[in-house]
């Protein structure tokens, strides 16, 4: 009997076809936090993966790398990650596996212990070079490397925290650094001579210093001076919007998009008497980075930073005058005496109020002045209320009163009924109808100020690499044009980042069909009956999902209510009783 044998040349082909259908995705990460390069950093981490990967025949199909964001974020919250999770659950995903290059960047804490179930589930292999080819979710070897390497990573993130604080503790206090941020409204940002950072002065980095601003430091001594005359925040306010000098937002409006530039108003007034910067001394650490889970009842949300403020007990101060001092230290403390008595008499154990639950909480606007009126509650009553400071009228010439009030008991009637009517089983269709000749027409895209910004500072990369390039081919030292260069491609690629999540957001809904708007209001849980039933949060959430928008016009005593579920609008006029 004769046994017909594969050629050796078959068998080679085939081994080979087998290895090319090896095919990867690889995930990578880089924070431009602490000014690494994200094109180097990429470079190296898919360096890695493709060496671990090419002995197997593998080849890397696609890419997943998130930039400019910190490791803490759970994979969910980073875009390119949350976009390969859901690649996973794609049967024609277009790989076999997943490689990363450094897991330390990829995972941190339990990171690895909530994300690689999913690649099981879906049976995709993930691999990393710690473990020389791909994890095995049963190797209790493999889970004890990973978890080792999730807790390095949040080691690594704390002890980077420590040290930088400590050294700008040190820089705040000894040197009396400006270590960055908004200016003190009065002062400006001066040269303070090159970084004394070698590499860092090599990229042409600065330091800077405070120095009297001329047409605003005036402004901040006349503050004082007048509050040490026993004159208050309002009297203040008030004769500095009347004497049309203009308050901090509008004497800065582009580091103040989210203010209005109205007068003068009384917070700021006492934020400027608050600020020991105005005695020379650099002051650091008024305000920390906290770290609060997003959901309490769900830890794999991961946290979200907010900013409070610290104790001035806290608070770290210059040992000698680092900037030209617009009050003296005296006049500061004595301020600071007048301003804490001025509490005395309140005691800390006044009795707590109960917290209401405000039906059409950040509902409510004003129609006199567009802002949104603020819950109120007054002899037990739920109210919205809309406080027009003087200061404010009297720099927009507004004839506003100073308070508007509108009881949220001659609201909900009213509109309940209109909701009950148009909803109503006979009414549904011609509502739904009336929903979709509204809608707005999506015209062509609108470039967002956002995607304009980011346009400008890429536009500026590019510029400055064509000249480091120019420089380099003439001769400059490699090391510093290398290091010019990483330091605006991370700029570039920073700007590149915020220009797709500007352009993401500024896309135009899609227009809805009558039939996604019966399916979305058909969503609301029986509007009808919620109404009826009269549950406080069961009916706000009503409102919320219709997105309902309910301005007050106190002169006609009218409401105006627009309801706009998704990109869907329609309105109508209801008449409330009582009046302001």
């Amino acid at each position: 009997m004769t046994i017909d044998m594969p050629r050796i040349e078959d068998t080679a082909a085939a081994l080979l076809a087998d290895r090319e259908q090896r095919r990867f995705a690889f995930y990578g990460r880089v924070s431009t936090e602490d000014q690494q390069d994200p094109v180097a950093s990429r470079n190296w981490q898919l360096s890695r993966a493709t060496g671990l990967i090419e002995p197997v025949g593998g080849i890397i199909v696609t890419e997943f790398f998130d930039i400019g964001l910190s490791r803490s974020l759970p994979w969910k919250r980073r875009p390119q990650a949350a976009k390969l999770l859901d690649a996973l659950a794609d049967p024609n995903r277009g790989f076999d596996a997943v490689v990363i290059g450094e897991p330390q960047r990829a995972f941190y804490g339990n990171q690895y212990s909530l994300t690689m179930p999913v690649f099981s589930h879906y049976g995709v292999d993930l691999w990393v070079p710690e473990v020389g080819g791909a994890i095995d979710p049963e190797s209790e070897a493999h889970d004890l490397i990973m978890s080792v390497f999730g807790g390095m990573s949040k080691g690594e993130r704390t002890r980077v925290k420590v040290r930088v604080r400590t050294a700008m503790t040190s820089q705040a206090k000894i040197e009396g650094r400006f270590l960055g941020g908004r200016p003190p409204f009065g002062y400006r940002l001066a040269d303070a001579g090159p970084h004394p950072n070698p590499g860092k002065a090599a990229d042409g980095r600065r330091l800077h210093k405070l120095e009297p601003e001329p047409t605003t430091a005036p402004v901040v001594r006349r503050i004082f001076a007048m509050y040490l005359a026993n004159n208050g925040y309002f009297v203040i306010a008030e004769a500095l919007t009347r004497d049309g000098i203009p308050s901090p937002s509008a004497a800065d409006p582009g580091r103040n998009p989210h203010r209005t530039g109205e007068g003068w108003a009384k917070s700021a007034v006492k934020n400027i008497l608050s600020n020991p910067r105005y005695t020379g001394r650099q002051v650091w650490n008024k305000q920390r980075k906290d770290e609060v889970l997003l959901d309490v009842n769900d830890v794999a949300l991961g946290y979200e930073t907010r900013m409070r403020w610290n104790d001035k007990n806290s608070w770290v101060w210059s040992d000698t005058i680092a900037h030209p001092p617009l009050v003296t230290i005296n006049d500061f403390e004595l301020v600071q005496t007048i301003m804490a008595a001025s509490g005395r008499g309140r005691t800390g154990n006044r009795q707590r109020r109960v917290r209401r639950h405000y039906l059409l909480r950040g509902l409510m606007l004003c129609g006199l002045c567009g802002r949104k009126m603020q819950s109120h509650q007054a002899h037990e009553t739920a109210y919205y209320r809309c406080r027009y400071p003087n200061e404010y009228a009297l720099a927009n010439h507004v004839q506003h009163p100073r308070n508007v009030y509108v009881a949220e008991r001659d609201i909900i009637p009213a509109l309940d009924n209109w909701l009950l009517t148009a909803f109503a089983p006979h009414r549904l269709t011609d509502t739904i109808r009336r929903l979709h000749a509204a809608q707005p027409d999506t015209g062509p895209d609108v470039v967002a100020p956002g995607i304009t910004a980011a346009n400008r500072i890429i536009a500026a990369c590019d510029a400055k690499l064509l000249q480091y390039r120019a420089i380099a081919d003439a001769g400059g030292d490699p090391a510093t044009v290398a290091a010019w260069m990483a330091e605006v491609n991370a700029q570039r690629a920073t700007a590149v980042n915020q220009r797709n999540q500007a352009a993401a957001a500024a896309q135009a809904p899609r227009r809805l069909t009558e039939d996604d708007i019966h399916h979305l209001v058909g969503g609301l849980d029986d509007i009808r009956n919620t109404l009826r039933n009269a549950r406080h949060q069961d009916k706000s959430n009503v409102y919320r999902a219709l997105r309902l928008a309910l301005t007050y016009n106190p002169g006609q005593n009218k409401i105006s209510v627009e309801a706009m579920p998704d990109a869907d609008y329609c309105g109508v006029t209801v008449r409330v009783r009582g009046g302001t």
